[in-house]
C-alpha cells in the first residue's frame, strides 16, 4: 500500500486552507488601507490587491489520473488480482490550487484642496476598494476555508475507520 494516497487529500486540503488564509488576509488588508492616500514609500495611494487562484490545469490532473489507475493481471484465466506493488499510482503533489497576489491600479478622486496630498486641481486620489466587495471576499473565504477544514476531517474518521477494519 502507497502511504502517498492517504496523504493526498491533505496535501490538496492544505494548498486550499493556504490560498484561503492569503484571501482573507489580502481582502482584511485591503479594507484597511480603504483610506490610505500614502504607500509604505510615502508615494502615491496604497495600491489595493487581489489573489488570483489558478489550478495546474487538466494536463496535471489528467497525468495524475493516468499514473493512479490500477493495472490488472491475469494470474489464472478465472482469477484477477492486483499485486500490492502495483497499488503505488501517482503522487499529487501537483494537484491543488496555486496563489498569485497581483496588484491593481485602480484609484477613486475625491476633491479636497486642503489635503497635503492633493494635486494642482485639488484632487485626490485614493485606493477604489469597494467595502461590499472587499467583505463578500471575506465570507466566500471563510466559507472555502471551512469546506477544506471538512474534507480533512472527513479524510481523517475514513483512515480511523480504515484501521479498525
Amino acid at each position: 500500500m502507497n502511504i502517498q494516497r492517504f496523504f493526498s487529500v491533505f496535501k490538496t486540503a492544505g494548498r486550499g486552507l493556504a490560498l484561503e488564509r492569503k484571501k482573507l488576509s489580502i481582502a482584511s488588508e485591503n479594507i484597511a488601507n480603504a483610506n490610505t492616500t500614502r504607500g509604505l514609500n510615502g508615494v502615491g495611494p496604497y495600491k489595493p490587491r487581489r489573489v488570483n487562484a489558478s489550478l495546474n490545469g487538466p494536463q496535471a490532473f489528467g497525468m495524475n489520473l493516468q499514473n493512479a489507475k490500477l493495472k490488472m493481471r491475469t494470474t489464472n484465466p478465472l482469477h484477477r488480482s492486483v499485486p500490492s506493488a502495483e497499488l503505488g499510482g501517482g503522487s499529487s503533489r501537483d494537484l491543488g490550487p496555486q496563489a498569485t497576489v497581483v496588484k491593481q491600479n485602480k484609484f477613486r478622486y475625491k476633491y479636497e484642496p486642503d489635503n497635503p496630498d492633493a494635486d494642482a486641481n485639488g484632487m485626490v486620489k485614493y485606493p477604489d476598494v469597494n467595502m461590499v466587495k472587499e467583505m463578500t471576499h471575506m465570507v466566500s473565504a471563510n466559507r472555502l476555508y471551512e469546506a477544506n477544514l471538512s474534507s480533512i476531517e472527513a479524510e481523517k474518521a475514513m483512515i480511523k475507520r480504515s484501521f479498525r477494519i
